[in-house]
């Protein structure tokens, strides 16, 4: 009996070095060392999410069906907001793998189990080989992952490749256009952005970008302090507060941008004929609807114009 308890708790043991629930603490340990040697795929998802709950218990299984070629990590984002803003996590369930400290492949929604294992399969193995193969519909999942990362530049490499492959991949162009705009290149990101057909100028993705170009073009570039002194003294001032959210806007602090633009919202709800609140809808669209900024911010905006 006691070789059947100790086996059972090896067992578990194994199992909690395979699969585990991260942190923003703890994800440089968990994710970036761990993936130095072993693969490590990222699974951020929420409580509500049905679809999170479908992909989660495949991939546990997947995962542990491996037996050690790979390892799973779980975000609960709505536990870890600063890390899914971090890593621009825009829709649930996102899965992200990273090798050797930089995410290699992703994909986002739920894939069937056939799938799934195909994807683990694809993974680089402790020993460098990569089951990659350099298939093409890898090149934008490896963008996402790269970009969520940081890394702008290697991003923008997978998404040109991803274009190339398929001039007609409009998440690749627009991807490649989120990096030009990242870098601080908004004439580079418009051109990417018009060679998008007219046809698919309302997609999604296409919106967003556009919505992020509009606000980069618009926004503030001055001294964010001198700003921010300026609004403390006189706080019922709401162009003082409108020019603080540009301000924000133009040093990338969207979470500060939408707090200073509801200020303004609550006091004057048409003020500027409703600037405060079209600026704010821009910022959303540009953040994405399902990035936590913005799904507080819908709640806050909505409490206020109903209340």
């Amino acid at each position: 009996m006691s070789e059947i308890i100790g086996g059972g708790a090896q067992a578990g043991q194994a199992d909690a070095d395979l699969i585990k629930d991260a942190t923003i603490e703890t994800f440089e340990a968990d994710v970036l060392a761990a993936s130095m040697t072993t693969p490590v795929i990222v699974d951020f998802w929420a409580d509500w999410c049905g679809p999170c709950k479908q992909l989660g218990p495949l991939l546990e299984r997947a995962v542990r069906a491996a037996k050690g070629k790979v390892k799973m990590v779980k975000i609960d984002i709505d536990k870890n907001q600063m890390l899914a803003s971090q890593m621009r996590i825009q829709s649930i369930p996102t899965v992200y793998a990273f090798f050797q400290g930089r995410p290699i492949d992703g994909f986002q929604g739920a894939l069937p189990e056939s799938e799934i294992k195909k994807f683990i399969e694809r993974l680089p193995q402790a020993d460098g080989a990569s089951g990659m193969g350099g298939q093409d519909e890898d090149y934008f999942a490896a963008g996402e992952a790269a970009f969520a990362a940081g890394d702008v530049t290697t991003a923008a490499h997978f998404y040109a490749s991803a274009a190339q492959a398929d001039p007609e991949n409009i998440a690749a162009l627009a991807g490649l256009a989120r990096c030009h705009l990242a870098l601080g290149d908004k004439d580079q990101a418009r051109d990417t952005l018009a060679m998008i057909p007219e046809a698919k100028q309302k997609d999604p993705a296409v919106a967003s970008l556009k919505a992020a170009l509009a606000l980069a073009e618009s926004g503030n570039g001055g001294d964010v302090a001198a700003l921010e002194a300026a609004a403390a003294g006189a706080p019922e001032d709401l162009d003082k507060r409108f020019a603080l959210a540009e301000g924000y806007l133009g040093a990338g602090s969207m979470e500060k941008a939408i707090d200073e633009l509801l200020a303004v919202i609550e006091r004057d709800r048409e003020w500027r004929e409703g600037e405060a609140r079209q600026k704010l809808l821009t910022v959303f669209e540009a953040l994405g609807h399902a990035h936590p900024a913005t799904v507080r911010g819908r709640r806050r905006l909505s409490s206020i114009l109903f209340s």
